[in-house]
């Protein structure tokens, strides 16, 4: 992770402290600057990067022009949960420092220091299954091994997401019963959608449905129309 011009470090320490006073107010809980992962390259065969901090990633969300100087392009897992009565949905909290307020496919978060091993190399599955007993309080024997489906990069804040299919036994009312028991708190409210609904559903949420999300679900084979093939 190399050093900032000094200029350029006031400045993301000025938006990071911003960013954390607006997400405390918004009661979605406190910013924390560890070390995530940031791609360098990304090919159908391997991801590389290096892991820089927080802050940074959170400065090129706040003033996404600074991707010109900063050039970090955090990576993230997200799940594709198909459970026995459809698919998964989250809705985000209104003051998250990302997307707020809404619609995701659970389990989801930025790829941290805790994923890279001893030699190196990045456990993605792994962290998502680290996520999904976090976040929705499921452990990872209810699910099949996570399937990599691709990776879709926001066009603004260069957050990369890797998308992996999830598939539970589990029903609904199980997975709802997980969450509310034993889930952090990231998600205020839980949706279980049918699959042959989903079409419906991502019309109906249009702009609230988090971009990367109609891409994954095309991609797991769970929409066929052509509007949400990328």
């Amino acid at each position: 992770m190399p050093d900032l011009p000094p200029a350029l470090d006031a400045e993301v320490e000025r938006l990071w402290r911003t960013a954390c006073a607006r997400v405390a107010a918004g009661g979605a809980g406190a910013l924390f600057n560890g070390r995530v992962f940031s791609a360098d390259v990304i090919s159908p065969t391997a991801i590389m990067g290096h892991l820089t901090e927080f802050r940074r990633i959170v400065a090129q969300m706040e003033r996404t022009d600074l991707y010109a100087e900063l050039a970090v392009r955090l990576l993230a897992v997200c799940g594709v949960l198909c459970c026995a009565d459809g698919v998964v949905f989250g809705r985000r909290h209104a003051g998250a420092i990302y997307q707020p307020n809404m619609w995701q496919l659970p389990p989801a978060r930025s790829v941290d220091a805790h994923a890279v091993g001893a030699d190196g190399v990045v456990a993605l599955g792994r962290q998502l299954l680290a996520e999904l007993q976090e976040e929705l309080g499921l452990a990872p024997d209810d699910v099949d091994a996570p399937v990599p489906l691709c990776v879709v990069e926001h066009p603004g804040s260069h957050v990369s997401d890797l998308g992996m299919a999830l598939r539970s036994g589990l029903d609904g009312g199980a997975i709802r019963a997980a969450h509310a028991g034993r889930g952090n708190g990231e998600y205020p409210t839980l949706r279980i959608v049918p699959i042959e609904d989903l079409p419906g559903f991502l019309a109906e949420a249009g702009d609230a449905v988090v971009p990367p999300a109609p891409v994954f679900l095309a991609r797991a084979g769970l929409v066929h129309t052509n509007k949400w093939r990328n």
